[in-house]
Order: structure tokens, then sequence, then C-alpha cells
């Protein structure tokens, strides 16, 4: 049998179902790679390995007894730090919630418990999924496994590495301008932004409420596609929660044929701005789905030169607005000003949000204050969701001739750390391509295209209309298969060997 460590998500399961390995068997495999390997990589902000362990026993157990069992029952998670979870910490990355052990758990926590998958621990990510390279963590940086000195992409850069250093075949995150698709991109891994109201948002830390969504994280578009379906559905304590059947990803993962399929090229997200060697494996990965049977059209979205600005605009005035509850009285850090005897409420309040919040945190409530502020929210705050509803049109139109939309993930590889740091708008500028679709609530993967600048994996972005989920799953499985096949074997079968440190 091969290391456990190295299979996909569904081989597991598939040898859980033959009895050829045990669930106790599998978590412990993963949790001895997470001892050797996560000290590099820094992916882990919380590692559950007894309660793991005691997870995986149970469903061992109920196989053993019989039991009708999920598919993926007994293949082990990790959970994104934004999602609440019982008996484990959440901190959202910030040092305000810093050892906040929530009382219930999100409704995705609560599926992946129901189907039987082993939680292995809280992944790193920027504070309050503000970022992109998960250098904004309050507890220290997550490392890309292809080159520990570059950024895993963010705010889900632990998510990303977790699945990119065989250290979990799964992993949860979340998306609000990119944050699982653009770290999927520079990993090598895939990610899934599903339809906005597709996955319950009940119990994710909020950071902007109309554009945060859950969604899955794996190594390869059918394991993808079967942690989505685990995730997916209607929740009653979720008013955003849409009340129709998940699409049927699974199936369209495992069908894989894009034959007489319209692929739309979004002309605005390509070309000027994009590395050549991204460029250069996007239009690789284009021609796989061509000589695979689908038609390549070519679309215009011209209001999307305009997202950046305005998602920049409603993304910090929604964060702004939900980060007032952490004000020091209910729950989460309060310290008190120094030098004063008797403080005040409102100088507690400043002095545990100063000493709470990091500087990107604090620039973003900043400006999205002012873009709600009193003679300022029509100029802004307004403006910015009348070029919102000007995108969701783009989008309507483009699917009106093509089936899906395609474009990279992200216009370079990964970054050095440090190198973005003293320029926030050089790093927005990364998610050009991903903050369209999360304005207009449409689904969006990301998936490897292959090596490009520096020998660092690019990603190729397919879109689809709301609640057409599958289509992802079509496209994405049809152009793997082809990129598989090309290079002999996955991508990240290429990535350098990390050294285990401990556990040796």
């Amino acid at each position: 049998m091969s290391d456990p460590t190295r299979m996909t998500a569904a081989a597991l399961a598939d040898a859980l179902a033959s009895g050829d390995l045990s669930s106790e068997q599998i978590t412990r495999a993963h949790l001895d790679r997470i001892e050797g390997v996560d000290e590099q990589v820094g992916a882990y902000l919380h590692v559950a390995g007894e309660s793991a362990l005691a997870e995986a026993r149970a469903v061992d157990e109920r196989r053993a007894k019989g039991e009708a069992l999920h598919r993926l029952a007994g293949v082990p998670i990790a959970v994104k730090d934004v999602m609440t979870t019982t008996g484990i910490p959440t901190t959202v990355g910030s040092k305000i919630l810093e050892g906040w052990i929530p009382p219930y758990d999100a409704t995705v926590v609560s599926k992946l418990k129901a189907a039987g998958l082993p939680i292995l621990g809280k992944t790193n990510m920027d504070e309050f999924a503000m970022g992109s390279s998960t250098e904004h963590s309050a507890y220290g940086l997550t490392r890309n496994p292809w080159d520990l000195e570059r950024i895993p992409g963010g705010s889900g850069g632990g998510s990303s590495a977790v699945v990119a250093s065989w250290q979990a075949p799964l992993a949860t995150g979340t998306d609000t301008g990119g944050s699982i698709r653009q770290p999927a991109a520079v990993t090598g891994s895939v990610g899934v932004k599903p339809t906005y109201g597709g996955v319950s948002r009940y119990g994710l830390i909020a950071m902007a409420s109309s554009l945060d969504q859950a969604g899955p994280c794996a190594r390869t578009v059918l394991d993808t596609a079967l942690l989505h379906e685990v995730m997916a559905g209607h929740d009653p304590l979720d008013s955003t929660s849409i009340d129709q059947p998940v699409p049927d990803v699974v199936g369209a993962a495992e069908r894989a044929d894009v034959a007489g399929m319209k692929i739309g090229i979004v002309r605005e997200l390509t070309g000027e701005g994009f590395s050549p060697l991204v460029q250069a494996r996007f239009d690789e990965s284009v021609q796989h789905l061509v000589d695979a049977g689908a038609e390549v059209v070519d679309v215009s979205c011209p209001n999307f030169v305009h997202a950046l600005g305005a998602y920049y605009l409603i993304m910090p005035s929604e964060a702004s607005s939900n980060l007032a509850r952490f004000d020091a009285m209910r729950y989460g850090l309060r310290v008190g000003p120094e030098g004063v005897d008797a403080p005040s409420a409102e100088q507690v309040m400043a002095a545990s949000r100063e000493a709470g919040f990091g500087d990107e945190v604090k620039r973003r409530i900043i400006l999205g204050t002012y873009a709600l502020s009193s003679g300022y929210y029509d100029a802004y705050y307004g403006s910015a969701q009348k070029v919102r509803r000007l995108i969701a049109d783009d989008f309507a139109r483009a699917f009106e001739t093509a089936d899906v939309l395609v474009s990279p993930t992200a216009p370079t590889t990964a970054f050095r750390f440090g190198e973005k740091s003293d320029d926030p708008l050089a790093m927005y500028r990364g998610d050009i391509a991903t903050i369209p679709a999360n304005l207009a609530g449409v689904p969006g993967m990301s998936l490897p295209s292959g090596l490009a600048e520096d020998g660092l994996p690019a990603g190729f972005q397919v879109l689809a209309p709301a609640m057409a989920d599958d289509r992802l799953y079509t496209v994405g499985a049809a152009l793997e298969q082809r990129l598989v096949s090309a290079w002999g074997g996955h991508l990240l079968e290429q990535a350098p060997e990390l050294a285990i440190t401990k556990g040796a």
C-alpha cells in the first residue's frame, strides 16, 4: 500500500471501503507528516491530534459494524481558522481572539463531522482573511512548499500549503476576493469558490458578508468535488443560503466531458499585466480544452477593469462594520490604556483594538469607515455598488455566448516574502482576475496549468454562472486529465521534497 499521505482523498476513500486502510492509520500517518515538516511550512495554527484520532477510531468502529457511511468518512481534513470549532481554538489569525474556543461549530464543520471526516487541526491565514500572502497572520508566516522563501498565497495560505505539502488530503477555505483560488494557483493545488450562498456562511467569522464564501481545497479536481458535495447545501441558519439542490459536482468531475462546450476567454483578464510564462501555460491549457472537443470564443467584460477599485471600497466598508463587534466588552482581548487608573469603556475599547488588530486590519477598518462616513457614502460605497451591478451584467452577457469563462488565476507566480509589504496596492493587484467572481457571486475554480517563472506553479481559472458549479468540475477535470497525462503525473509530484525535521 502506498504512503497514505501521498494518496488522493478518493483513493483513501476506496482503501477505507475495501478495508486496506483504517481511518486511524490514515490519520496517524498525516499527524506524523505534520510533526515532520510543519515546523518548516507553518501551515497549522493548532493540531488536534488526540481528537482527530478519536474521531478516526469512531469511524472505524462504525464501518466495522456495517453502518452506511459517507464516501469520505474516515478521510482526514484541515479546517481554515476562520471557521468556528467546538473544543479547538478559533483565532482567525488574530491576537484579538487568541485562545478563544467557540461554544458552537460552523455549519460547514458540523457537516464535516456528520460525514465522518476527522479534523486534523486549524490552518494559518491572514488576520481576519485580510491579505494575499499569509504574511499578515498574527502567529507567523506560512511558507510555500515549492520554495520556503515565497508566499503560499492568502488569505488561505495555510489551507493551500497543507494540501500542497502532503499534510492533509483535504482542507476548507474561504474566498472573499480570491482567497481560495489564488493560494491554489501559487501552490499547484485545486481550490473552488462555490456560488455565493451555495455553502453556509454560519459560523464563519465574517470579513465582508456579501463577499465571503466557504469552499473546498484539495490536490485534484475530483477530491475537490467530493469535499464540495459535503460542504454545500441549504442552511436555515444562514439568511444568504440558497434553497436549491446542490449541483452534481462529483458526477461532473467523473464525466470530464467538454465536447461541444463553449469556453469564453475573457479579453480583460489575459495578456498585458500577466507574466509571459503564466500566460503561456494558460494558452497551452486552452489548447488542451480545444483538443478535448471544446469551442473557444472571445468574450469582453469591459467593467472588469473597475472591479479592483470597487472591491477595495465594498470589502473594507463591510469589514469595518463587521469588526466593530470586537469591542473588548463581550469576548476576545481586553487591555486597559497605560497610565489610566479608571479608564472608560471607550478607552478600553481603543486600547484593546490597538493591541489586538494588526496593521493590515487597521488599514482596512480606517478605509472602510471613511468610505461609509457622512458625506462620502454615495461617492465611494454607493458608487462601488453601482460598478458591482455593471460587473454582474457583464457576466450575464458573457454567459449568453459561453458556458464558462477562463483566465489565468493570478498574474504572477508566488512572490518572495516582504516583496510587496511596503506597497499594498501592488499586492491588491494580484487579485485582479479573481475579484469579479466575488462581486457577482458566481462560482470559480483554480487548478494547476503548469510551471511558469522560477519553476513555480501557475493557475488556470474557470468561472461559471450562479448555481452552475458543476460546469467548473466538468472543465477542470477534463483539463486536469490532459495535463496530468502530458506531465506524466500530478504537478505536485514535481515539487521539491521537504526535509523531515522531527519524528524521523
